[in-house]
């Protein structure tokens, strides 16, 4: 298997040197609300503009989860209301499901404001959402299985028919690159449950492109325990049921490059992005359009994301302030290729 080795670069120094051979942008936890006024909203469509103004050519907007706040259809109107204003300018879209587009929540017909909330009081919050999933299935004579299977069906299939999506994962290729795109099978609250079926596809669709040296781009909306910002055990962050099988899955393609979402964590932060320390491929933490989180385990407003770079030898990943449509310069990091390998068209 090739190696991969990771640097800190600076995006001044990086565009001096080359034309990228294909570029693609990365977003992640829009939380998009019902609210058109909603600071979600409104970052939302900063973030359109921003990708429609300066990000042609692409090969696409790789959305990494939690595309609305509650997964309900107004919020999913709403966020084709916003998206159809800069269609016509944008790359196509390809999107990832988080937990909270599937999750078993049962919203109030006044969706709680999840703004600002502390982990642990989140943690609370769907607790509670999971009691009441359960009373209300006692009440009507159905056991938790069966509520919860009757949920997700109706969850998933919202969330298919928003984002043009079928299932829980799937692959493309654009441009001559593979990308995946896997998620959880299970309406969890917060987590990831990764089917045995799904391992195994995912696993056969990575050798499948293996063998070459391009690199393959992989979408997952938990990150694994103790790899990027957030998913640090003291943080909490983190949920994929199967951490442990898909790492031993990932250690053998270190020419992934996984992109994950949900915690938020603003993008310059230690640990933004995990090198794979020799064993797993590289992960980047890919922060959030919606709302930031901070190692003070904070809230911050803001909206950020990727632009990713392909070239000959590596590939360049620079972070993106959408609300001011700048470079975050404590974000810029190179995926070098194993010495003397190259991507050519």
């Amino acid at each position: 298997m090739n190696e991969y080795k990771i640097n800190s670069v600076t995006q001044s120094k990086q565009s001096d040197l080359e034309m990228p051979l294909a570029s693609f942008q990365v977003i992640t936890d829009t939380h998009v609300t019902d609210n058109p006024q909603h600071i979600h909203n409104l970052h939302w469509e900063q973030a359109l503009a921003d990708i429609a103004s300066y990000g042609q050519p692409s090969l696409g907007v790789m959305h990494a989860g939690d595309v609305t706040d509650h997964g309900l259809e107004a919020e999913y109107r709403e966020m084709h209301r916003i998206w159809e204003k800069y269609r016509h300018q944008l790359p196509p879209f390809f999107f990832t499901m988080g937990n909270h587009d599937v999750g078993d929540f049962i919203w109030e017909e006044a969706p709680q404001e999840l703004t600002g909330l502390t982990g642990q009081q989140l943690l609370e919050l769907w607790e509670q959402y999971q009691a009441q999933m359960t009373a209300e299935a006692s009440q009507r004579n159905q056991d938790y299985s069966a509520a919860a299977d009757e949920l997700w069906q109706r969850r998933i299939g919202n969330f298919n028919e928003a984002t043009g999506t079928a299932g829980s994962y799937y692959d493309r290729w654009l441009g001559g690159y593979h990308f995946i795109f896997i998620g959880t099978e299970k309406p969890l609250s917060k987590d990831c449950h990764l089917s045995a079926a799904q391992l195994e596809w995912l696993d056969s669709t990575l050798a499948a492109s293996a063998e070459q040296i391009r690199p393959i781009f992989l979408f997952l909306h938990q990150p694994l325990m103790n790899t990027v910002a957030g998913s640090l055990e003291e943080q909490g962050w983190y949920g994929v049921h199967q951490d442990e099988a898909l790492r031993r899955l990932l250690s053998s393609y270190p020419q992934v490059i996984l992109f994950t979402g949900h915690t938020h964590w603003q993008l310059g932060s230690p640990h933004t992005m995990y090198d794979g320390q020799g064993v797993l491929p590289a992960m980047f933490n890919a922060s959030s359009v919606g709302y930031l989180w901070t190692d003070a385990d904070e809230y911050l407003e803001g909206s950020e994301g990727y632009y990713v770079d392909i070239y000959e030898r590596h590939v360049h990943v620079r972070g993106r302030n959408f609300v001011t449509s700048t470079w975050i310069e404590q974000a810029d990091y190179t995926v070098a290729y194993p010495s003397g390998a190259m991507v050519t068209e």
